[in-house]
């Protein structure tokens, strides 16, 4: 079972609560958040924006490609990425925005595409504004979370604080169709993996699809309504932590509903050593983040080595 949290009482420092967030770190990969201060309303606001702009034309769509950036802020048509080499690229729609750094910070001067400029539809008035301000809140909410699992692995709870203030935060909205009647075996909305980053605050619309890896094999089907959150670690917080928190295998293989979600992955600044402590390692969060992009984005694999 997938243990649900209510983040006011975590907060509060109550025992069961903090015992389901060890369990969810340590075993499990995956908790369900609940009393955050995201309503339910502002949760369906986000995604009521997103289908907006996924019901649009191809043709209008494709004016914000992220295939012409050369990063991953904009739109990502089906078959766009492929996070496992041995399933088909996936058929979902994404449309990822991100972090943006002044013009005169030296992190923007120097072309990183994981703090690329984000592009925006026109013609689709407050579109922009209802994601920015969606984004911003979603950050508020992985930054508490992130305090409450510093202090279950043995650090002050302020341990995060620091390497967040620059984050390699994208917001993603995820449209997955229909499951078609042409896929196979090696078709999905979004195949077998484990998220790249730190942690990941999912949004849905309430519709079934995700799936997790059971540690003993098989799957576990896990949803929520909107306004409650599925929460999941990613290999850089389980390696940065040294295997305290686990990075759990996902799917979503598709329904006959459609579905729309919205995780943020939350990652941090790109300088961050997120080599264990002790390890004598220095792995950079920004270099680890980039190689995994570029082995996922069908347009950043075919890219010239710079």
């Amino acid at each position: 079972m997938i243990p649900e949290i209510d983040l006011v009482l975590l907060q509060e420092k109550q025992e069961s609560e903090i015992d389901k967030l060890r369990q969810g770190i340590e075993d499990v990969g995956f908790i369900t958040l609940r009393n955050t201060s995201i309503s339910r309303r502002e949760v369906e606001d986000v995604l009521a924006a997103y289908r907006c702009f996924f019901r649009l034309p191809d043709a209008l769509k494709e004016h914000v490609d992220m295939a012409l950036s050369g990063s991953n802020r904009g739109w990502g048509a089906s078959g766009s990425e492929q996070v496992d080499p041995a399933a088909n690229p996936d058929y979902k729609q994404v449309f990822d925005c991100g972090f943006e750094l002044p013009d005169d910070d030296p992190l923007r001067r120097s072309g990183l595409g994981v703090y690329a400029p984000n592009l925006w539809p026109e013609n689709m008035p407050g579109f922009r504004e209802e994601i920015v301000k969606y984004y911003g809140k979603a950050m508020d909410v992985s930054k508490q979370i992130l305090r409450e699992i510093a202090a279950q692995i043995g650090q002050n709870s302020s341990y995060f604080d620091d390497k967040f203030d620059r984050p390699m935060a994208l917001l993603r909205g995820n449209y997955y169709p229909q499951r078609p009647e042409w896929a196979g075996d090696k078709d999905f909305g979004i195949a077998t993996h484990t998220d790249y980053g730190c942690l990941t605050l999912l949004a849905t619309d309430g519709t079934p699809g995700l799936e997790v890896r059971r540690r003993g094999g098989g799957w576990i089907p896990v949803s929520a309504e909107p306004g409650v959150f599925i929460v999941n670690f990613g290999e850089m917080l389980q390696m940065w932590t040294g295997g305290k928190v686990r990075a759990t295998p996902h799917r979503v293989k598709g329904t006959d509903q459609e579905r729309v979600s919205i995780p943020m992955f939350f990652n941090p600044n790109y300088d961050t050593n997120v080599a264990a402590e002790g390890s004598g390692e220095n792995v950079l969060a920004g270099e680890h983040l980039s190689k995994r992009y570029d082995e996922t984005y069908i347009h950043l694999k075919t890219l010239e080595p710079q």
